[in-house]
């Protein structure tokens, strides 16, 4: 029974207080001394003396109705929950196999227990408004369009609404089709549907933005159901697309459908390359803000309105997205992990369950962020009309997600949100159907013959999933991740005539020691000796493989600081730090490490990921040299844009167009997230040292950046390897079929004389991108001022002319195509026309960088150079056939570490 209270008491904890959870207003007619658990024996005498009090005043008052007299018993539950017992019975249920031995058994070992759980029906109604409001139950703004998006209405029972969406996928080409996919989400769901919608396609012209013939007909593609619940359904629909001797121009649309968004058209266009040529690229990377960015401050994702003008001027024929498409770190600030993550003790966190009403809110959380992110304009006209390729990142699960203690990251909390992320990343990002089930503490463990998670039968409730199926384009990891319990899903596929793409998913299978497991690597291996073998034996080699690795793979390094961050020196202040708070965010709130250390531990160039990362570039090169294909690497996540390059010792004196060696890593980050502090980036330059890979193999940052892209000092006048301002970069193919390019006007007006490389243009600021003396050609490249009819320096229509390295220092150009390099080179200052006009082979590419963060049209400025193509004919060098063991680390200095901690602390003090 409950205890006597004073007179006068204030309420008993646990009584409801529905305005402290954002509901409505005190119900007057409630006893604020009631018990919060419907299932206590008996209230309290404060309950019972409230009550006596009010049916007085009630007798005074209404002295016709007269219903109450004495304490009045509150009215049985009628809604038939048990969520509210199994809560009230957890608060002292023990396991006994955690009790210690006798001499203590009445002290648990630990706290954690298995608890009594609510069946999924009461879980799934004690959640269903948890976070409804409006701003759809999470941080962060609406999509820009007023809908609250996973909420269901009358009006949407017939499935005809979209509230997300068409996200337009590029999947794979067979033969002479294109084949790509189109997803929308709609209101409400279930385990049936109550229509199946169709998308109307139709072909409206050549590459010169529709104006061609009308459409010949109409094609009625009926859609796939891969995912429904009653909040949402998820439709697919696989568009394939004969393609043509000329670039084609195709549309489509969902008759009888309804848009919630505003903004989003009826009908999309999207190109489809010729059949002899290859696909013009987008990249882009770190699409999102993190917590605590002002937006406004920086324009929001201003930079896609450049990406929409320039697709307007030169259409895009695949947007590839090289992780952290949306950032989900809210999750843990204002979403349903805001309590676990602010405990103090990373030990309580640790063992805190994941019960499937948590699961439901994380499963809420991500589908509504999702929602609202890919609605936002103008990222939400861009994925309808640029057809997509991604893999993801940290953040599309949580900030450094894999990157933790081991300890930590096998906890169920961030099990589940893992597997939660995951389910939707299949389906927005890859559309794909998710897993039956995703990882709950209650669930039962996989059985043997279950793969991953296993089913769960709560999760099946009023939700439709079909089978899983595989296709071509996908090479799957043989084992499952340790802590996302599904297969990687590694990208393959052709990117037009010459040019194909490889995407490691470099997430699922992370951990502090690995990044990705030898098998699948030998998996990925087979599969492009496999497709290079076979495109060789048909007369149409490929001549370039796009590998995008999330992750700068050449890039400084910063062992020393995480020498001083993981030493055992630090221990004294992560003490402090979670008695008193010393160092403040300087130390983070999921395993207590310092709040840096993840992501330096993310990079390959991490002292846990080197030898994994030079037996990569060893097996690449091997790659390069067996097939004459040259491999251009594609990497982001550091906010910045930088240039980084893997050649062959200059003292070989191999000519770079048949240096098998000789990969570019093109980093371009962030299209949407702020970028460091210059001070970061003035670092990293002066970090940027000539490294050796082995003993033939060297690498460095190229000096890129010949001048600011605006009028404001971006770095410091030395630094012109790192570019601290949002960017994207674009790659295209100069075309052996191009006609040799004409006399051409550039952007800038400067006439550029048929066959140059560059497009002449006023002297850099820095004037550092050109070793002094230095010349690749026999005009000379000192001059500070060019003339309009001046001969520039390069002829890339023949990259070959010079066949030796000019410099001994790779900070420099090594070649032709590098030469003025930056906003001078013709794939900078000649677009769109000069740029991939060239007919080498080899492909122009280009990182445009925001010129002022508060213009909300996001202008930018380019910044380029040219990759020549390979050709290698001599014999196959010998390349490594497993993993090595993974370095152990090193401790750093006693001084130097306290020295470096205050600095870098002042330097990050917030996040980036």
């Amino acid at each position: 029974m409950a205890s006597q209270q004073q007179q006068h008491p204030a309420p008993v904890d646990g009584a409801d207080h529905p305005q402290q959870h954002g509901q409505e207003e005190p119900d007057p007619e409630r006893n604020p001394y009631a018990s919060s658990s419907r299932w206590r024996h008996g209230e309290s005498s404060a309950y019972a003396r409230y009550e006596r009090e009010r049916d007085l005043q009630a007798h005074q008052h209404e002295h016709h109705h007269h219903h109450r007299g004495g304490p009045v018993a509150r009215e049985a539950d009628s809604r038939g929950r048990v969520s509210e017992l199994a809560d009230f019975l957890n608060k002292s249920r023990l396991d006994p196999n955690e009790m210690r031995g006798s001499e203590s058994a009445d002290r648990p070992l630990t706290p954690r227990f298995k608890p009594v759980v609510a069946g999924a029906s009461e879980a799934r109604a004690a959640t269903a408004h948890a976070h409804d409001g409006p701003d759809g139950g999470f941080g962060g703004d609406g999509d820009g369009d007023g809908h609250a998006g996973a909420e269901t209405s009358a009006a949407a029972a017939d499935g005809k609404e979209i509230v997300c969406g068409p996200l337009l996928n590029y999947r794979r080409q067979e033969g002479a089709t294109w084949i790509g996919s189109v997803l929308v989400v709609t209101a409400g769901g279930g385990k049936t549907q109550p229509i199946v919608p169709t998308l109307d396609l139709r072909r409206v012209g050549g590459g010169s933005g529709g104006k061609g013939s009308a459409a010949a007909g109409v094609a009625g593609i009926e859609g796939t159901c891969l995912y429904s619940d009653p909040r949402n359904t998820f439709w697919r629909f696989d568009l394939p697309v004969e393609m043509e001797e000329a670039e084609t121009c195709w549309e489509y649309e969902l008759p009888g459908m309804r848009l919630a968004s505003r903004t989003k058209p009826r009908s999309n266009r999207f190109f489809v390359p010729a059949l002899d040529e290859s696909m013009r690229i987008m990249f882009h990377s770190c699409n999102g803000f993190s917590i605590g960015t002002d937006e406004a401050a920086w324009s929001g994702p201003a930079l896609w309105n450049d990406v929409m003008r320039k697709h307007q001027e030169r259409p895009f024929h695949v947007m590839i997205g090289g992780g952290d498409q949306i950032y989900n770190d809210g999750i843990r600030i204002s979403g349903p992990l805001k309590n676990w993550s602010n405990m103090k003790n990373p030990k309580k966190r640790r063992e805190h369950p994941f019960p499937e009403s948590l699961r439901l809110e994380c499963d809420d959380y991500y589908l509504k962020n999702y929602i609202r992110w890919y609605s936002t304009e103008p990222f939400a006209s861009a994925n309808g009309q640029i057809p997509q390729l991604n893999i993801w990142d940290d953040h599309d699960i949580i900030d450094g997600f894999g990157s933790y203690v081991n300890d930590f990251m096998k906890c169920d909390v961030f099990r589940g949100i893992g597997g939660t992320a995951h389910k939707y990343y299949m389906l927005f990002q890859h559309h794909l159907p998710p897993p039956a089930s995703t990882y709950t503490s209650d669930a039962l463990p996989a059985s043997s013959a279950e793969e991953g998670q296993g089913v769960d039968p709560n999760q099946a409730m009023h939700t439709y999933i079909p089978p899983t199926w595989q296709e071509s384009n996908y090479i799957y990891g043989p084992q499952h991740g340790p802590y996302v319990a599904e297969h990687s899903h590694n990208l393959f596929c052709q990117l037009g005539a010459r040019m194909a793409f490889l995407g490691i998913d470099a997430r699922t299978e992370r951990t502090r020691h690995q990044v990705n497991h030898p098998d699948t690597y030998e998996a990925i291996f087979a599969r492009l000796k496999q497709e290079f073998s076979a495109a060789a034996s048909s007369g149409r080699p490929f001549k370039h493989l796009i590998l995008l690795l999330g992750i700068p793979i050449a890039y400084p390094r910063l062992t020393w600081l995480e020498n001083i961050f993981a030493s055992p020196v630090m221990g004294p202040i992560k003490f402090l730090n979670r008695r008193i708070g010393l160092g403040g965010s300087f130390f983070n709130s999921f395993d207590g490490s310092v709040d840096l250390l993840d992501d330096l531990d993310d990079h390959y160039t991490a002292r846990t990921h080197k030898k994994e990362r030079n037996w990569l570039i060893e097996k690449l090169q091997g790659v390069c040299a067996e097939f004459s294909i040259r491999i251009t690497i594609l990497s982001g996540d550091v906010h910045l844009a930088a240039l980084g390059r893997f050649y062959s010792n200059p003292r070989l004196q191999i000519p770079v167009e048949q240096d098998y060696r000789y990969i570019v890593n093109v980093v371009s980050s962030a299209i949407v997230n702020k970028p460091p502090p210059a001070a970061v980036a003035n670092l990293l330059s002066r970090r940027n040292r000539i490294h050796h890979l082995n003993h033939d193999t060297s690498e460095t940052l190229l000096k890129l950046f010949d001048k600011d892209p605006g009028t404001t000092q971006k770095t410091a006048s030395h630094n012109s390897v790192t570019m601290p301002s949002r960017n994207f970069a674009v790659i295209t193919e100069n075309s052996p079929n191009n006609d040799p390019p004409a006399a051409t006007t550039a952007a800038n007006g400067v006439v550029v004389p048929n066959g140059t490389g560059n497009a002449p243009t006023q002297p850099n600021n820095h004037n550092q991108n050109q070793p002094p003396g230095t010349s690749f050609s026999t005009h000379s490249s000192s001059s500070s001022t060019h003339s309009s009819s001046s001969s520039p320096s390069t002829n890339t229509t023949n990259p070959n002319a010079h066949k030796k390295p000019r410099h001994k220092d790779g900070r420099y150009p090594l070649h032709a195509g590098e030469e003025n390099c930056g906003t001078r080179h013709k794939a900078a200052a000649g677009w769109p026309a000069l740029h991939g006009a060239g007919a080498d082979g080899s492909l122009d590419v280009c990182i445009f960088v925001e010129v002022d963060q508060h213009d909300a049209q996001g202008r930018t400025r380019g910044y380029g150079l040219t990759v020549p193509g390979l050709s290698y004919g001599g014999p196959r060098p010998v390349s490594l056939e497993g993993l090595p063991a993974v370095p152990r680390g090193r401790v750093g200095d006693v001084w130097v570490c306290w020295l470096l901690c205050f600095w870098v602390g002042g330097l990050t003090g917030r996040r980036y």
